[in-house]
């Protein structure tokens, strides 16, 4: 593998410590104590067994539908697929509300990383399976980051957000497929002008690991919930717990590696 040339980002749980999580958990929460009441004894489900494990094992990375059907499946709630379409809006709603709350914050370390990546001369691309995740990158100022953290950098201009420094997003589109297919990356490396074998893929969900490497694009792992073991197994390169830990100077030579190896 030579120079890598093109960066693919998920969003949530790489970029931004996004409220979706607490949105499925609290909104799935005021279903069964409300509405689902009459099922809740038929299921699995109770406010301590929704746990981040289950949100990133089950839910993490899918289309909001996928992930309704999924977190229902797992609960083992009856008619569980008919119910999906509900869960998925009654989450949206609480999404938005949250968002609108300012109720998230970009990890410090993904702006230094995507700062440098870009300041490498490669290209980047946000592929976000989430509807929302450009709301999020509009919200947050890079260039005021930039100089609360002393960097200096030519991709900076007054008033530059997150969603300015991609190249190209795909988040939110309509894909036939969602992850762990790989469609929406190889969307993504295509639209950036990138071969497959020269991109790479930075991921917080097995399902967008998976999707990366049915693709043949390396992955990073990025484990911020206690599940570095289960990004392995889903065939990471190299899973950090922070974004610092990669060498970036590295990858123009086609190498994932960290700063400590």
């Amino acid at each position: 593998m030579g120079k890598f040339r093109g960066a693919i980002f998920d969003i949530d749980g790489v970029l931004v410590d996004s409220p979706h999580e607490k949105a499925w958990r609290d909104s799935l929460r005021d279903l069964m104590e409300s509405d689902w009441a009459d099922i809740r004894e038929q299921t699995t489900w109770s406010p301590e067994a929704f746990t981040p494990h289950v949100y990133q094992e089950h839910m993490s990375g899918k289309p909001r539908l996928s992930g309704a059907s999924a977190a229902l499946e797992y609960f083992h709630l009856p008619d569980a697929d008919a119910r999906a379409t509900e869960y998925g809006e009654h989450k949206q709603a609480m999404l938005v509300r949250l968002i609108e709350a300012r109720d998230f914050h970009a990890y410090p370390d993904g702006l230094r990383f995507i700062i440098a990546v870009k300041d490498a001369g490669i290209r980047t691309a946000a592929a976000s399976s989430s509807k929302n995740a450009s709301r999020f990158l509009r919200n947050i100022r890079l260039d005021t980051f930039a100089r609360e953290q002393g960097i200096s950098s030519a991709a900076m201009r007054p008033g530059l957000t997150m969603l300015d420094l991609f190249d190209v997003d795909v988040s939110g589109r309509d894909f036939e497929h969602g992850k762990p297919d790989p469609e929406m990356f190889l969307t993504a490396a295509h639209e950036l002008g990138v071969a497959p074998n020269h991109a790479m893929v930075l991921e917080d969900a097995a399902a967008g690991i998976e999707a990366a490497k049915a693709g043949g694009m390396a992955a990073i792992g990025i484990a911020r919930a206690d599940d570095a073991d289960l990004l392995a197994a889903a065939g990471a390169d190299i899973v950090v717990s922070s974004l610092d830990e990669v060498d970036v100077a590295a990858l123009e030579k086609g190498h994932l590696t960290t700063t400590h190896a």
